[in-house]
């Protein structure tokens, strides 16, 4: 082989032998010690089981528990505990975090008839050392779609309404809300519009000009009441279809 041929081909043969990163977002993975006795404090909750709509997701799932200004627990005990409803939200959860969840009881003993769904916020951004990536887009969708496989398998009677994520960041050029809105786009895809609903509500929580008001979410990430006012608002009809 010529010597300027060479080169190229030494490079290709690098790059091949070296490690190929793997998609955390789909490998099942615990937290610590307190994530762990709230896991344990939702597997006993399923096993008494008596849900009939169950909510799967992170800190703004969990934030149907938060009292008023800044949480949802007024609109929830109104709104969506009448429709026979339980929060399995972890604040801080990624798609890796859910999965492993789900691999260890926390959907045994529920027969829901609807599974909402919302998660990957968490999975954008970088680690607490600001220069490590979490995901990328479609390795979060991944993580998405590895979930909906799992509530396929353990739940094969359920419909799931698949939230698409919401906005996050004041302007609409954040580079999180960027990377929301690809996740988003990806994740559309893997509804089939009869056992999976793709839903996408962030055009309500935002203003005409695509900004997030500090009124719906102080944090420019976790709703507030208003913010959890139309949340239930919006999804009083997909619920009663998905529920029929």
């Amino acid at each position: 082989m010529r010597p300027h041929r060479l080169l190229p081909f030494l490079a290709a043969l690098t790059l091949a032998a070296l490690p190929v990163a793997a998609n955390t977002a789909v490998q099942p993975a615990p937290r610590d010690a307190a994530w762990l006795k709230r896991h344990e404090g939702f597997v006993a909750e399923a096993a008494r089981g008596g849900v009939d709509v169950l909510f799967l997701g992170d800190s703004i799932t969990d934030g149907w528990r938060r009292p008023a200004p800044n949480g949802g627990k007024a609109v929830w005990d109104r709104e969506i505990a009448p429709l026979r409803a339980a929060n399995f939200g972890i604040g801080g959860d990624r798609t890796q975090h859910v999965l492993w969840r789900i691999e260890h009881g926390t959907l045994e003993g529920l027969q829901p008839k609807v599974v909402v769904l919302m998660i990957g916020t968490n999975n954008t951004g970088f680690e607490r050392d600001s220069t490590t990536p979490r995901n990328t887009p479609a390795e979060t969708v991944a993580g998405v779609q590895a979930i909906l496989g799992q509530l396929r398998r353990r739940l094969p009677e359920a419909r799931v309404l698949l939230l698409a994520v919401f906005p996050r960041g004041e302007q609409p050029d954040h580079p999180q809300r960027l990377q929301v809105n690809e996740i988003n786009r990806g994740l559309a895809p893997l509804a089939d519009g009869r056992l999976v609903k793709f839903l996408d509500l962030n055009s309500r929580f935002l203003a005409a000009d695509g900004t997030l008001p500090a009124a719906v979410m102080p944090d420019f990430l976790h709703p507030r009441e208003e913010g959890y006012t139309r949340w239930a608002a919006a999804l009083q009809a997909p619920l009663a279809e998905l529920l029929r």
